[in-house]
């Protein structure tokens, strides 16, 4: 555990929605717990009231902006923020703010830490520039195996600068003991529609999530299959409205639109995980860790995730749900069908095996102590002065 009075500046573009969103809020409130000061220099969103909640200070810049122009101006304030705030371990995640606060915290010879949140793509010489950013600080954070395994071969970073620390679900949160039954069983009524089982596939409404793909396995099941559930899709567009229509539009031409619908942002989880039976991760791009899956285990709920990215070490086939081929909507559709299948008791089984999983190896408590220790590392480190 850090010493009491560490100030912490964690940077990112906004704090809308997002796993990374979720975890500068987290990391907050260790901060704060640990009687620290938690700075977040972000554009703001839906989710500052919640820094706000775990007593975090949101400092807004434009930090989502990828203008040179913007960045060196960040740069600028960045350093003025470290030197009036006493801060002592600047924390960046996302690439464009990366580089004003890399170019601050040197400027100040100020701790840099750097959380790689995905597997970044690009090839050119230019795109891979501007990635590396999140390679350089005196520790990387990967957010899982697979993430980890994406820096060391593309940046080359030494293992000894390079650290995994999983993301987590608040067991606090995520508590089935925890849920109002009533306002669960009222949530489940209203999206089962009468049916036997409610699915669900929480995520941003874009193509690489598997909405489509869903679509296309649901068509591949037999009648009985099809009057037994309900499909819930979950998630906002964020302006996505061409894709929304195209989905709606696969919906009624496939004749689903008796049982599977849109349904939008849902900012109760748990609840919604509590009300649903099988919830769905079909990702057709890898997931750098993806926190769909480990919060509906939380909650005891198997899944069916794609197997690649950082899914495939979260769920455990055949034991807290299953792993399909990436972009097969047969092997999706097989999977389904698996859980249409097996008893009552065997649906439990595998629902108390995810939640038992995700427990002993992906908690928020987790996350916040591991990242700790990375600050006070960093911090040791530049105490005496010798290199990581």
């Amino acid at each position: 555990m850090v010493k009491p009075g560490l100030t912490v500046l964690q940077v990112i573009p906004e704090l809308d929605a997002g796993g990374a969103e979720r975890t500068t809020i987290e990391i907050a409130e260790a901060v704060v717990n640990s009687g620290g000061r938690a700075l977040v220099a972000s554009q703001g969103g839906r989710m500052a009231a919640d820094l706000s909640a775990v007593g975090g200070e949101l400092i807004e810049l434009p930090m989502k902006s990828k203008s040179p122009t913007t960045l060196w101006k960040n740069r600028a304030a960045l350093i003025e923020l470290i030197d009036r705030e006493g801060v002592n371990v600047v924390h960046a995640r996302s690439r464009a703010p990366a580089w004003s606060a890399l170019w601050a915290a040197r400027a100040t010879n100020t701790p840099f830490v750097t959380t790689y949140h995905g597997a970044y793509g690009g090839k050119s010489a230019p795109k891979k520039l501007y990635n590396s950013v999140m390679a350089r600080g005196d520790i990387v954070i990967a957010n899982s195996n697979y993430t980890a395994d994406h820096i060391r071969r593309v940046h080359r970073t030494p293992a000894h600068r390079l650290v995994t620390i999983p993301r987590g679900v608040d067991e606090r949160k995520f508590n089935p003991d925890g849920i109002d039954p009533i306002k669960a069983q009222a949530l489940r009524q209203d999206l089962i529609q009468g049916r036997e089982f409610l699915f669900i596939l929480p995520g941003r409404l874009t193509e690489w999530k598997g909405q489509r793909l869903l679509i296309e396995a649901l068509g591949h099941l037999p009648p009985t299959a099809k009057d037994q559930i309900s499909v819930a899709l979950v998630g906002d567009a964020q302006g996505r409205t061409a894709y929304v229509e195209n989905l709606n539009q696969a919906i009624r031409q496939s004749g689903l639109d008796a049982f599977v619908n849109i349904s939008g942002h849902y900012n109760d989880m748990p609840t919604l995980y509590a009300a649903s039976d099988l919830v769905l991760a079909p990702s057709t791009r890898p997931e750098a860790f993806g926190r769909v899956a480990i919060e509906a285990q939380a909650m005891g709920k198997p899944v069916i995730a794609s197997n690649h990215g950082g899914q495939r070490e979260t769920v455990v086939d055949g034991e807290t749900g299953w792993l399909i081929e990436p972009g097969n909507a047969g092997d999706l559709a097989d999977k389904i069908m698996r859980f249409l299948t097996i008893s009552e008791h065997e649906r439990n089984k595998l629902g108390q095996g995810a939640r038992h999983a995700v427990l002993a190896r992906y908690t928020t408590a987790l996350l916040q102590q591991q990242t700790l220790d990375v600050y006070e590392r960093v911090l040791a480190s530049s105490s005496t002065g010798k290199s990581l």
